[in-house]
């Protein structure tokens, strides 16, 4: 999950300044954390808690009715309660009045916010069946249009097969096949890509700009330079290149010291929280 808040935090200062160059300083005094890091916390909160309380006998119990049931309740509390407490982050419209609304419910979304905040899912996951259904709990208690599903579950299926050792062919292969096609390059698409905010134009370019790079920090470089809405682009393609490359140390440290004593007291009981 670090590797989105380190993409949201390189991204943040381009976002409506875009860099059209993979030739930038990655931490300056401009950048800063959005929503995109906050809600991913939130969510990492929400599945932190509901693992506490549930039944752990059965050993598919994410898959089970009242485990979904209580991650989607969670996942609507600790968006808002800790949404509520960064109101100038970011948010989008709906989703703005969403997280302040007293009877919160999905709006058929399919915007980029679905896969901004699903890191967590994707490194919870310890099968395919567990990623998709957690990823569907998670995003649909607002992004409940179909793209919006799919595109939360591209990037978690594309999160879990990297932690998984798969190799890049094989993670364009599925994507390819099961939810977007990638017969695309970033360096052909960068002269033309437009601001969007909808997962079908931000999730298949973010998932490319991981399968181009050759480490972490040359992944984030080449989701900054294309443009568009460059801190959700560059939160979902870090998330997706911590699985396969890990976060150096020197650039872990610089993007904690942009937590504040709230989010960062939730990243490291995240952190500590044992995965698969």
């Amino acid at each position: 999950m670090l590797g989105a808040i380190v993409g949201d935090i390189v991204g943040s200062r381009f976002e409506f300044k875009n860099h059209r160059s993979k030739t930038f300083e990655l931490f300056t005094d401009e950048c800063f954390v959005t929503d995109d890091s906050i809600m991913s916390l939130a969510v990492a909160k929400a599945i932190l808690e509901t693992e506490k309380v549930v039944d752990k006998s059965r050993e598919d119990y994410r898959l089970s009715m009242c485990y979904n049931r209580l991650l989607g309740e969670l996942t609507v509390k600790y968006m808002q309660q800790i949404g509520r407490n960064y109101p100038n982050c970011g948010y989008g419209g709906m989703f703005g009045r969403w997280i302040f609304s007293a009877m919160p419910e999905p709006y058929n979304s399919f915007g980029n916010g679905a896969a901004m905040r699903i890191g967590p899912a994707g490194f919870t996951a310890r099968t395919e069946s567990e990623a998709t259904s957690l990823s569907k709990t998670i995003t649909s208690v607002t992004h409940d249009h179909p793209e919006g599903i799919k595109g939360a579950e591209a990037t978690t299926i594309a999160i879990f097969l990297a932690r998984q050792g798969f190799s890049k062919r094989d993670i364009h292969f599925r994507i390819s096949r099961d939810y977007y096609s990638l017969d695309f390059t970033i360096d052909k698409i960068r002269p033309s890509y437009d601001f969007n905010e909808t997962c079908q134009e931000t999730v298949p370019q973010a998932i490319q700009c991981f399968l181009e790079s050759d480490s972490f920090e040359d992944a984030l470089r080449t989701a900054v330079s294309l443009g568009g809405d460059s801190d959700t682009i560059a939160a979902i393609t870090g998330a997706i290149s911590e699985a396969y490359y890990n976060i150096p140390y020197d650039i872990r440290t610089k993007a904690l010291n942009y937590l504040d004593e709230e989010l960062l007291a939730i990243f490291l009981e995240w952190e500590a929280f044992p995965k698969s």
